[in-house]
């Protein structure tokens, strides 16, 4: 009957209402997309495309197929050849290959790309391009006399799989694992140094934020409580860190804990100890810590305040008037009230936390380095490919972390302000 009635109805100009309605909701949809899609448009050029490119690195490689058309063609005609003992036309065809590496000054850019996967292949290769010209058949026995290393199973595994422009060979060397005459195996204990700065990494991003837990939650608790003028003051302080360029933060901290600096001079002062035996608290681990704890401490405690400054004072005042104690009061009343809070600011200074760079650079010396460091290495100074291998096993390691956290404690109870 209702539905009848809004048939009949029509607007001023004789439209029915209901055809009205619909068009009114969608022009205010369209204004409404139109109005976000800038900012759409800008999250995906500078955001969503910059993280497709880096995974499209992480599987791309293409110095060896360039490089080696020969040995490209020639894989691609016998997948099912034995690496353990490969055939007189795959040596001819390869010595081919090193003689145009020689011609076209490639002999580094192809040697590069096997020295990932199979180590010492850089001189390797220099020194075969140099023969290539001077081989006669059999090339097989020919270029063994030249180096062993050519009749290597592992060599023509690494080969063949960097024959393929496309290739997961960069996340098998970013888990740890090294190319052998047998195959794909796990590394030695000494080159194992990836998974190890993982796990180093997201340790130290949890004592950080465990850290930044403990000294947040009583100041957001006193911003939260305060008069308006105090706590004003106080937000003041809390703030001031963002108004100041992290480099002064950090280079400031390390004027503060080298061996001669500020901190050691006091305890020197006070006597607590000896001139001899000044506290090494930079260049390690330790300095890493303390500037990444005071760089990270406010992304935690404007959420907790976010947070403790809508909470009634009235809950623990009834909860007091009715018996409890100041600890039962603050565990059931006001603590569980704080957990979006906790959550939000865990969750932000942990992500942030696991990507930082700046101030373990700075400040963390061999000891107090992060994996965001050596993917900086690669991308700089070493492989793309690999550096971005690296990161995307980082990036999914935050979305693990991510949809875990969900599971167990739900992004919706996250409350950042």
């Amino acid at each position: 009957m209702a539905e009848a009635t809004s048939e009949l109805l029509t607007t001023a100009d004789g439209r029915p209402l209901k055809e009205a309605l619909a068009t009114a909701q969608s022009r205010a949809r369209r204004r409404a997309f139109l109005l976000v899609l800038p900012l759409l448009v800008f999250v995906l050029i500078t955001f969503l495309v910059p993280i497709g490119y880096m995974l499209k690195r992480s599987f791309e490689h293409d110095g060896f197929a360039k490089s080696a058309p020969g040995l490209v063609d020639w894989f691609a005609a016998n997948p099912d050849f034995d690496p353990a003992n490969p055939p007189e036309a795959a040596f001819a065809v390869l010595v081919q290959d090193l003689a145009r590496m020689q011609v076209e000054k490639t002999t580094g850019l192809a040697g590069t790309r096997i020295n990932y996967s199979v180590p010492g292949s850089i001189s390797l290769f220099k020194g075969g391009a140099r023969a290539a010209k001077d081989l006669t058949p059999p090339f097989k026995e020919a270029l063994i006399a030249v180096d062993a290393e050519w009749g290597k199973p592992a060599l023509w595994r690494g080969m063949e799989s960097a024959s393929h422009v496309y290739t997961p060979e960069f996340y098998l060397v970013a888990a740890d694992r090294k190319l052998t005459d047998d195959g794909w195996a796990r590394g030695d204990d000494g080159q194992r140094i990836y998974l190890y700065l993982f796990f180093k990494t997201f340790l130290i991003s949890g004592i950080i934020t465990f850290i930044c837990l403990l000294l947040a939650f009583p100041v957001a608790h006193l911003l939260a409580t305060l008069p308006m003028a105090k706590s004003s003051l106080l937000m003041i302080l809390v703030l001031l860190p963002f108004w100041t360029s992290l480099l002064v933060r950090t280079t400031s901290w390390i004027a503060l804990l080298q061996e001669q600096g500020v901190a050691n001079d006091i305890l020197v002062g006070l006597g607590l100890i000896t001139d001899e035996g000044r506290l090494t608290m930079m260049y390690n681990l330790t300095g890493t810590i303390v500037a990444m704890t005071h760089v990270l401490l406010p992304f935690m405690i404007l959420p907790l305040y976010s947070v403790m400054k809508v909470i009634p004072p009235s809950y623990a005042r009834a909860a007091r008037s009715l018996g409890a104690t100041s600890w039962t009061t603050f565990r059931r009343v006001y603590l569980p009230q704080t957990l979006p809070g906790i959550a939000a600011g865990s969750l932000l200074v942990f992500i942030l936390a696991v990507g930082y760079y700046i101030t373990p650079a700075l400040v963390g010396g061999a000891d107090g380095q992060l994996i965001s460091n050596l993917i900086s290495f690669h991308m700089n100074k070493s492989n793309w490919s690999l550096a971005a291998a690296i990161a995307g096993m980082l990036l999914a390691a935050i979305l693990l972390l991510y949809w875990l956290y969900d599971r167990l404690v739900g992004i919706d109870r996250l409350k950042f302000g």
